[in-house]
């Protein structure tokens, strides 16, 4: 299988996509099923007519009614979802609508491991809500019968930048039946992720698009438990034993390509950063590795701690709030 690494960000022409800015905002959720009338089963047909059924009865120049308008609109934006496959397989993962009163949060990565073709409808000059525009990116194609590509987004574990894999990847691509309902087929892909490879940063599978297209799959990290990317560089935090900040020594901490020693230096303050150079993701240059320290106080707990403290206390001078004298 042929597969290209693509340098440089690759403009996603996926009918779907979740803004990188969007995760984690809060909206207002739109029930298109509810809009419509009809059930989370419904059929393409039975989605047709309840859509025409809508139009006519609250198209303006019929419905002279106040909220006549944004009914329809509401009408429209809940159509151009439900029959478009592709937008209504994705729109039904994003889970329920929250209680009332509160605002809905996409979950963090809700489009991952789904393919996506380019050949999407748009929105064009319609006004849409901000429900819809963040979801879904108004860009696509027309279809032309031809191959087309097809783009889905994929997570790795960071460690898999730094030396590289192996995997075999399950997306799912929404498919049309004979009944015109939306069923996920799933499609196993064999991939290898090169060394160095970045986040946001696209890898092209020859052939695995539809009708011989290419198949992008754009790169995300999984969460990872101590580290923390941005581009190349690579940011976590260091907790340090108070006596380690005043004193200055050594700390072992582990990084995705090993362990490594880093030096505290005397007097060390709580946020501040330590730079491993070259120690971030492969490339050219090597991305680097930021270590934020954090002081963290030990409990007190026995009688003999607390007289150890009882003691620094005593023969050490310091104030830490000596700068609110005199404001």
């Amino acid at each position: 299988m042929k597969l290209t690494w693509i340098k440089r960000r690759w403009p996603r022409f996926d009918s779907l996509v979740l803004n990188s800015s969007s995760e984690g905002l809060h909206m207002n959720y739109k029930d298109y099923y509810k809009v419509l009338g009809v059930a989370r089963t419904a059929g393409a047909d039975e989605i047709k007519k309840a859509f025409r059924k809508g139009a006519r009865k609250y198209h303006p120049d019929i419905n002279t009614s106040v909220d006549a308008e944004a009914k329809f609109k509401d009408v429209n934006e809940a159509y151009e979802v439900l029959k478009d496959p592709e937008k209504r397989a994705a729109y039904d993962q994003l889970g329920a609508e929250p209680p009332r009163g509160e605002r809905y949060q996409a979950p963090p990565g809700w489009d991952a491991d789904y393919a996506f073709s380019e050949s999407g409808t748009a929105g064009g000059d319609q006004d849409f809500s901000d429900f819809f525009e963040t979801l879904f990116r108004q860009q696509a194609r027309p279809s032309t019968g031809m191959p087309r590509d097809n783009h889905a987004k994929v997570q790795i574990d960071i460690e898999d930048a730094y030396r590289g894999a192996n995997r075999t990847l399950t997306l799912r691509t929404p498919t049309v039946g004979p009944d015109g309902r939306v069923t996920m087929e799933n499609q196993k892909i064999s991939v290898t992720i090169p060394k160095g490879v970045a986040e946001g940063q696209h890898l092209r599978v020859s052939g695995k698009g539809e009708a011989t297209g290419d198949l992008f799959l754009e790169i995300a990290f999984a969460p990872h438990p101590i580290y923390r990317p941005d581009g190349r560089d690579l940011y976590a935090d260091l907790p340090i034993t108070p006596w380690e900040a005043a004193l200055g020594g050594h700390a072992v901490m582990p990084t995705p390509a090993g362990r490594v020693d880093i030096r505290i230096p005397k007097n060390a303050r709580s946020g501040q950063k330590l730079r491993l150079k070259g120690k971030g993701l492969p490339g050219a240059p090597a991305g680097d590795i930021y270590a934020t320290l954090k002081i963290v106080n030990p409990p007190v707990s026995t009688p003999r701690e607390r007289a150890l403290f009882e003691n620094l206390a005593k023969e050490i001078s310091f104030d830490p709030r000596a700068h609110f004298k005199g404001s």
